[in-house]
């Protein structure tokens, strides 16, 4: 049996540990990040560690027990009533594994939570209600369960936006360091019971998913396998050689690579329409490099052509003078003026 200043000790633990984990759990409800981002994942995961080692402090220090009524627990371990409900909360954040198995954990949590707040009379909250609303057969049962249903969710939403105004403000007499034991207890039932609603909220919000993810789970089954779809050919580099011989060389160095050479490199490359193939005769004007691989011989313009192409390829001052010079004339004799055919 563990003595007392061990207990002590865990209760200093469960206290810092506890302050740590809200303060995780504030920032991952205010963040302005998306809930799949991996930071906030790892923060999600991080938080609820934290919170299930303070469970088990809070489990082996005895803190709670059915036994004795709210007004018999102390004032600092009000706040751990929120544990199953601060997990709960923070198993539906999670996004990895199958979305039955996280709504079932945190199904688990929240009525952990309510029981627990039932057991201290700080909730009534009954478990038998959704029942009553699946057997409703009729359709005069079903208006009723409507009507009461709806009612009780403008009373929850008073009831919440009252508490949080209130819990807003004893938030900020609770910070002031002579803020007396009343205010703090009054401060974290406040809380409890903003939660409970919460927890009652998330509850419902279950059970409204648990049949559509039955139904989604039901389509997977019933659908037919698709069509396998046919492997994509990888591409594979080519490896170009010379002649016969290097294609000998570099085959046996490479077997599991495909290689060619030159000639059939060429070949393929014409049988793929990407050279002009020389038996064919070319149509249309022709590039030289067009022409020199089709072995065409070019007529007298397209050997001017030829000509006047390789001298300004090759900067001839000879024709770059030339050129100048007609610029000038052209820039002093405008168009018409030598022929006005006797006009003033």
């Amino acid at each position: 049996m563990a003595n007392s200043s061990q207990i002590d000790t865990n209760v200093e633990t469960l206290s810092s540990m506890f302050d740590e984990g809200l303060e995780l759990y504030n920032e991952i409800c205010n963040s302005n990040e998306p809930t799949n981002n991996p930071t906030v994942q790892l923060n999600v995961k991080k938080t609820m560690g934290i919170f299930e080692q303070a469970t088990r402090l809070v489990s082996y220090a005895g803190l709670f027990s059915r036994n004795e009524g709210i007004e018999e627990v102390a004032t600092n371990d009000l706040r751990y009533f929120l544990l199953p409900a601060l997990l709960g909360s923070l198993s539906l954040k999670l996004t990895s594994g199958e979305r039955k198995d996280i709504i079932e954990v945190a199904e688990i949590y929240f009525k952990d939570f309510l029981t627990r707040c039932n057991d201290y009379s700080l909730s009534n909250y009954d478990f038998n209600n959704k029942k009553e609303e699946k057997e409703a057969k009729s359709e005069l049962d079903k208006i009723k369960v409507s009507v009461n249903t709806r009612a009780n969710k403008i009373q929850r939403f008073k009831e919440q936006k009252e508490l949080k105004s209130r819990l807003a403000d004893l938030k900020k007499n609770v910070e002031n360091e002579h803020a007396d034991e009343e205010i703090k207890r009054d401060y974290f039932i406040t809380m409890l019971k903003l939660y409970i609603h919460e927890a009652v909220d998330e509850l419902n919000s279950i059970q409204n998913e648990k049949p559509i993810l039955e139904y989604m789970a039901a389509m997977k089954q019933d659908e037919k396998k698709p069509e396998p779809k046919r492997p994509v050919t990888p591409l594979k580099p080519i490896i170009i050689t010379k002649d016969e011989v290097q294609k000998a060389v570099f085959g046996a160095g490479y077997p599991s690579l495909p290689t060619m050479t030159v000639q059939e490199f060429y070949d393929k490359r014409v049988q793929d329409g990407v050279f002009p193939d020389p038996t064919k005769k070319p149509t249309g004007s022709m590039s030289l490099q067009e022409a020199s691989l089709a072995g065409v011989h070019l007529n007298d313009d397209e050997k001017e052509a030829e000509m006047k192409e390789k001298v300004v390829d090759d900067d001839d001052p000879e024709y770059i003078e030339r050129m100048r010079q007609m610029d000038e004339f052209k820039d002093e004799h405008r168009r018409g003026w030598g022929n006005r055919m006797n006009r003033s």
